[in-house]
Parts: structure tokens; C-alpha cells; sequence
């Protein structure tokens, strides 16, 4: 039986060196750079299927736009596979007649195609901005514990024409002993060592959201570009079964009228 990539762990030392966060963040990262593609690719082909559609030249574009999507949709089914291993595959309807008025015709009625239009174009922005603030918080958090290493290399230049080096945390316009400043200004050891520790604790309870994160995105991958359920699939297979009644009918039915 394949589980999800994205299993969570009460351990959140031992949550940090599983597969887990690291595979989430991947996901992530990669839609962000994919996603876009990909979104850029469904709308352009959708844009000009339905810009020249009023001409008989649309008709194939058109026919070449709902093939694009899909092509669009199997490159992000193959995305959440990485996370997912469970298959996944559209469940588009066969293409009933000849010619291509009979593909126009099945492919822009088949409920699939739109929902592979409602992922790749209508969910891009939310998916793209919660994939952008859980996996640029998460690198913060681990660029933060790297910090003893390189916080001497930066050299900031300030307003009042001075220069220091160190990282900046917080906003210091006049420097790191200058007035006003907010934050924390590394460039100790010592303060690179707090901020390292605190980081720490920080990523290694932020991998529960970034975790979190790519198993809804993943959620909404599958229910859009899996094959459509029905909501009331189990209770329709509850009213098939025979009821109480009915069995004891069966039953009187069997047993012989004589004694």
C-alpha cells in the first residue's frame, strides 16, 4: 500500500531529518517556477482558441487549446506524484463521432477539461501566494541557523554615509549604533549563536506548516485533476442495500407455506 511522502511526525527533531519537510518544500518551490509556466501556457492557449473562435480558423485552435490544457494538467498530476504516489489520472470522456467538430464538441462539454481550467488558471493565485509565504518563511527560518556562519560577510551601507558589516534584522537607517533602530543588528558571535538558536526552534516547528501547506495544495491538486466522486456515493450505497424489512420478506419467501 503506498502512503503520502507528506507524514507527519510528534518528533519534530526527527520530523526534520524525514523525507517529509524536505519533499514539501520541493513541492513548493517547484510550483512556483512550474505553476507559473504552466499557467502561462493553459491561458495563452485558451486566450487564442477563444479570441479567434469566431472564425472556422478557431475551431482547431480550439481543439488545440483543450489538448494544451490537458497536457498542462498530466505535467501537474506527474508534480503530485512526488508527494502523492497514490495514481492519478483524468477521467475524460471518449470522443463520440469523427471529424472536428465531434472533438470541439466532446472535449469543451467534458466537465475534466474545466476542471483542469479551474486548476491551472483559477486556483494559480491563491496556490501561488501560500506556496510563496510558507516556503520563503521556511528558508528564513533555515538560512537563520546558518547564520554563525556568514554574518561577517555583508557590509551594509547606512543614510548617515557610515558602513559596517554584519545582517540586519529589523531596520537600522544610521547604522547599528545610530538612532532611530529597530531589530537586531548581527555582528557578534555571540548574537549570531542566539539568533541560530532561536531559528532552531522556529524551523523545526515551522516544518508542520510547510508540510501542512503542500498536503492542501496537494489536496486540491488531486480533487481538481482526479477523476470527479460523487459526494453521495456511500450513502446512495447504503439505500441499495435491502433494508431490515425487506430481508425478512427474502426470508418468509424461502421457508416453505406447509408445515
Amino acid at each position: 500500500m503506498m502512503t503520502s511522502t507528506l507524514t507527519l511526525r510528534r518528533n519534530p527533531v526527527r520530523l526534520a531529518f524525514s523525507r517529509s519537510p524536505w519533499a514539501a518544500a520541493w513541492y513548493l518551490f517547484g510550483y512556483l517556477f512550474v505553476g507559473t509556466v504552466l499557467f502561462a501556457i493553459a491561458l495563452t492557449a485558451a486566450i487564442t482558441g477563444a479570441v479567434l473562435s469566431i472564425t472556422l480558423a478557431g475551431i482547431p485552435l480550439l481543439v488545440a487549446a483543450a489538448a494544451t490544457i490537458r497536457w498542462c494538467a498530466d505535467v501537474e498530476r506527474a508534480r503530485l506524484r512526488t508527494v502523492d504516489p497514490a495514481p492519478i489520472a483524468g477521467h475524460y470522456r471518449e470522443v463520440t463521432g469523427s471529424g472536428v467538430m465531434a472533438q470541439l464538441r466532446s472535449r469543451w462539454h467534458d466537465p475534466a477539461n474545466w476542471r483542469d481550467i479551474a486548476y491551472l488558471l483559477g486556483m494559480y493565485v491563491p496556490l501561488l501566494v501560500l506556496d510563496l509565504l510558507a516556503f520563503a518563511v521556511w528558508l528564513i527560518f533555515l538560512a537563520g541557523i546558518t547564520l554563525p556562519i556568514w554574518y561577517w560577510a555583508p557590509r551594509q551601507t547606512f543614510d548617515n554615509g557610515t558602513s559596517a558589516h554584519g545582517a540586519q534584522i529589523g531596520y537600522f537607517p544610521n547604522g547599528p549604533h545610530g538612532h532611530p533602530g529597530y531589530g537586531l543588528y548581527v555582528d557578534t558571535l555571540p548574537k549570531a549563536l542566539l539568533v541560530a538558536a532561536v531559528c532552531v526552534v522556529l524551523f523545526l516547528l515551522f516544518n508542520y506548516v510547510l508540510i501542512a501547506t503542500a498536503r492542501l495544495h496537494a489536496a486540491v491538486a488531486r480533487g481538481l485533476l482526479g477523476p470527479q466522486e460523487d459526494p453521495l456515493r456511500e450513502a446512495k450505497e447504503v439505500l441499495r442495500r435491502p433494508g431490515p424489512l425487506q430481508r425478512s420478506t427474502q426470508e418468509e419467501e424461502v421457508i416453505p407455506n406447509g408445515r
